[in-house]
């Protein structure tokens, strides 16, 4: 397990967001002067997959700018482009990207050269040689990450954390600063996740819950898990509210449910509400929560956004145990199946002639 590129990327999190407060700090003021001067209608968040759930934290929490800020999953984009695009609007297009070579990224660079060209464009990606990164665009700023967020492995980690924090501090959701007590915390959680998870009975299913930006964290663990073991651990997600809703019919005695507890006094109330319930429904054993005074303590910050990246490492290190133990390729789960691969193949784009 600790030799695979996948652990070794999970593992250096720390060190590349210690790195990253330094290179980036000084770029902060002038792309943020940028992002005023463009004076976008909207903030549009896009990325596919894994990068599309960024867009979808950040939106659960709000960042505090006046314009409207929308999670829109390029696979949307490319799909409907015809219920995003309409005359004379001018969003700012912030696109996530590890690859930044993923057909629905460049479908929908097309999209906005024939249909926005005018929109402001700040393409945030991982790989210095990618179309996020070198394509020319009118009005675009580029943000290009370290070289090791560049995850070799066939799960995004290094690469979805530090672009999820970039936004964040790109849109005043946190402070730059921030980084490094985020380093520091997540270099004491990291060797107790690994432990925890080795020491856990291997379920057979797993959920993940949470709350606001937590909910969209889950979504993440849960889409890691299922990933590394390879569709052989069905993981589901949902909000801890909307889980009794129906998909709470997915627990059984052989799962697992990992509540991410809030640390907004009256939002912890509600995620451990939900987490005694399934205890005293199926079983103690069913249930673990994380966070302030949960099963693993997480202490309280107070910003959510910003600690989401530490629950999404407890399941990073989940998701690399439990496929370790079901003898599977951890960087690359699906070898021999050809079913998934690291940049998704396959997609051919259907180029709208107007909307």
């Amino acid at each position: 397990m600790q030799s695979s590129a996948t652990y070794k990327e999970i593992m250096q999190q720390p060190a590349i967001w210690r790195a990253w407060q330094v290179e980036f700090g000084p770029q902060l003021a002038g792309l943020q002067a940028w992002i005023t001067s463009q004076n976008p209608d909207e903030i549009w968040l896009c990325g596919a997959g894994t990068s599309a759930y960024i867009g979808d934290l950040i939106a659960a929490a709000r960042p505090t700018d006046p314009r409207r800020i929308r999670a829109i999953a390029t696979t949307d984009l490319v799909a409907c482009p015809q219920n995003y695009f309409r005359k004379g609007l001018r969003p700012l297009v912030i696109s996530f990207g590890r690859s930044g070579n993923s057909a629905e990224s460049l479908g929908t660079l097309d999209l906005l050269d024939q249909f926005l060209p005018n929109a402001p464009r700040l393409n945030i990606t991982c790989n210095a040689k990618s179309a996020l990164a070198t394509r020319p665009a009118k009005h675009q700023k580029t943000i290009t990450l370290p070289a090791a967020t560049h995850d070799e492995g066939f799960a995004m980690t290094s690469s979805y954390s530090t672009m999820l924090l970039t936004a964040l501090i790109l849109l005043d959701a946190m402070p730059a600063a921030h980084l490094i007590s985020l380093a520091a915390r997540a270099e004491v959680l990291l060797p107790s996740y690994f432990e925890a998870a080795q020491t856990m009975p291997r379920p057979t299913r797993a959920v993940f819950t949470g709350s606001g930006p937590l909910a969209m964290a889950a979504r993440e663990a849960a889409l890691k898990v299922m990933e590394l073991a390879a569709g052989d651990i069905p993981a589901i997600w949902d909000s801890n509210l909307g889980f009794r809703h129906g998909p709470k019919s997915f627990v059984n005695a052989d799962t697992k449910v990992f509540v991410f507890l809030s640390n907004h006094a009256l939002t912890g109330q509600y995620d451990r509400d939900l987490a005694a319930e399934v205890r005293d429904q199926f079983g103690p054993q069913t249930v673990l929560s994380l966070g302030d005074n949960g099963d693993i303590a997480i202490p309280r910050t107070g910003n959510d956004a910003a600690d989401a990246v530490l629950y999404v490492l407890f399941a990073q290190a989940l998701a690399v145990t439990w496929s370790d133990s079901l003898g599977l390729n951890i960087d690359d789960p699906f070898k021999g199946r050809g079913t998934l691969t690291r940049v998704v193949s396959g997609v051919t784009l259907h180029t709208p002639e107007a909307l």
